[in-house]
């Protein structure tokens, strides 16, 4: 069992530890995909029934990954856990998904959705140069514009931050997060309050439908509350940083985790006070539509900000967060020797933030991210699993190591998350088997890197068994 690097400094702490965990899952989901589950399930008591039983799930996940964090306190998180559970390949598997697509292309994603709502308040219309292509049957284009230019800006520019220390990274996502918290509950103090609300639009409903329909949409919806609530695990891949990790990894999961289920009901429960089901599951924008009833004109406005703020955050940790998989990759010699270099100076892995940042502005560049992402959901779904099923394997493999905190609820929790990706991965599998199978097959293309990279490992007496 390998050891964390000595390369790091452990400067993160529970706050900025916590902070990684609610800015990096509070992106855009919360002002968006109410309505898609408004649409899906009918009544406003369901959408918080989706909500709950989500966070619920995403709480199971976070109290598995608390004690695998604590066990296992090195930069990297599931990469770890996987590759101490399963083999290197495994954990090469999970890392080359992440750097491939699951990271890169989030990172891609947030900044392009960034550049789309700061077009709301200052206009980014030059394209300077497009090329329409097809991408496995997908009509994709490579673009140089004003917008693509602005998402390539903030993946730079909060990289070079992040280059400039942990603590420095970790002191802007702190203040970001509370930034962005803070925001949301103007939001909903000004939505109650001036918004002219009633209690009874609780009870209004859309068309219902039939009781086996009903299920298939909870599954439905279940997804969309599933990807807002994303990103909880990212605190474990810089546990190499978190100062006294068997402490604050186990709290920041925690309190990350169920203040962000807390703020969610909030926030869904100003929306409906504000608006009918029926207003909520036509609009796209629903926070703006609400901020409207109280803001008038300018609400739109206030929200696209608050948007902005909560994107900016969630773009920081996603950077902050995804570099340390690559450096721990590296440093079992199964990537680029490079990546597990750190900066003399500030003592952050700087190639691997580096490398990061190429990758997403190319992937921005190329507009295919958002079909790589939806081809990785399935594959990424596999490796949470097998992440969460970790806890039971290393307990079995490492009977005696310290596990300053252990699972509650241990097995039925770990076992709760586990049944709940298997459930969403037979759902994708069957109403998306094409791009599920292309997912699978971009994991596959993996093998050869595996394969060279080994090699090398066992020749230097390095690999990561």
């Amino acid at each position: 069992m390998s050891r964390p690097s000595e390369k790091l400094i452990r400067g993160l702490t529970l706050v900025d530890a916590s902070s990684i965990v609610i800015g990096t899952v509070i992106g855009t989901g919360i002002f968006i995909v109410p309505a898609y589950m408004a649409q899906a399930v009918r009544t406003p008591l369901l959408v918080f029934a989706v909500w709950i039983v989500a966070g619920l799930l995403s709480l199971a996940g976070a109290l598995t990954y608390a004690e695998l964090g604590a066990a296992f306190p090195a930069a990297g998180g599931e990469y770890v856990y996987i590759r101490e559970a399963y083999g290197s390949l495994f954990g090469f598997m999970y890392g080359w998904t992440y750097f491939l697509v699951g990271k890169t292309g989030s990172l891609a994603t947030l900044a392009t959705g960034f550049a789309l709502y700061f077009a709301d308040l200052h206009p980014l219309s030059r394209v300077y140069f497009r090329y329409q292509y097809s991408f496995f049957g997908h009509p994709a284009a490579l673009t140089l514009s004003d917008q693509v230019l602005m998402a390539i800006g903030v993946i730079a520019f909060l990289s070079l931050v992040n280059v400039f220390g942990v603590v420095t990274g970790g002191r802007l996502q702190s203040f970001l997060t509370a930034l962005k918290v803070g925001t949301l509950l103007l939001i909903v103090a000004l939505a109650l309050i001036l918004g002219h609300g009633t209690i009874s639009n609780f009870s209004t409903h859309l068309t219902p439908v039939a009781q086996a329909g009903l299920i298939s949409l909870f599954g439905v919806a279940m997804i969309k509350a599933l990807w807002a609530y994303d990103g909880w695990n990212n605190c474990n891949m810089v546990a190499g940083e978190v100062r006294n990790p068997q402490r604050n990894i186990p709290l920041s999961l925690i309190y990350g985790t169920g203040g962000v289920m807390l703020l969610y009901l909030l926030v869904n429960f100003a929306y409906f006070y504000v608006l009918p089901i029926d207003r909520v599951a036509a609009s796209p924008r629903v926070a703006a539509d609400v901020a409207k009833t109280f803001l008038g004109s300018m609400g739109g406005k206030f929200v696209v900000v608050a948007v902005l703020i909560s994107t900016f955050a969630a773009i920081n940790g996603s950077i902050l967060s995804g570099a340390r998989i690559y450096f721990a990759m590296a440093e079992d010699r199964l990537f680029f020797a490079k990546v597990a270099s750190v900066h003399p100076r500030f003592r952050t892995p700087v190639f691997s933030i580096l490398l990061q940042a190429i990758w997403a502005s190319l992937l921005t560049l190329t507009g295919t991210y958002d079909q790589l992402l939806t081809y990785v959901i399935f594959a990424e779904w596999i490796l949470y699993g097998l992440g969460t099923a970790s806890v039971f394997v290393l307990r079995k493999k490492y009977p005696h190591i310290e596990r300053p905190y252990r699972t509650w609820g241990y097995p039925v929790v770990p076992l709760l998350f586990v049944f709940a990706a298997v459930l969403l991965l037979g759902n994708v599998l069957v109403t998306d088997t094409k791009d599920s199978l292309m997912g699978l097959f971009l994991i596959v293309l993996g093998l050869p890197a595996y394969g060279l990279w080994r090699r090398k490992a066992l020749a230097t007496g390095n690999a990561g068994d």
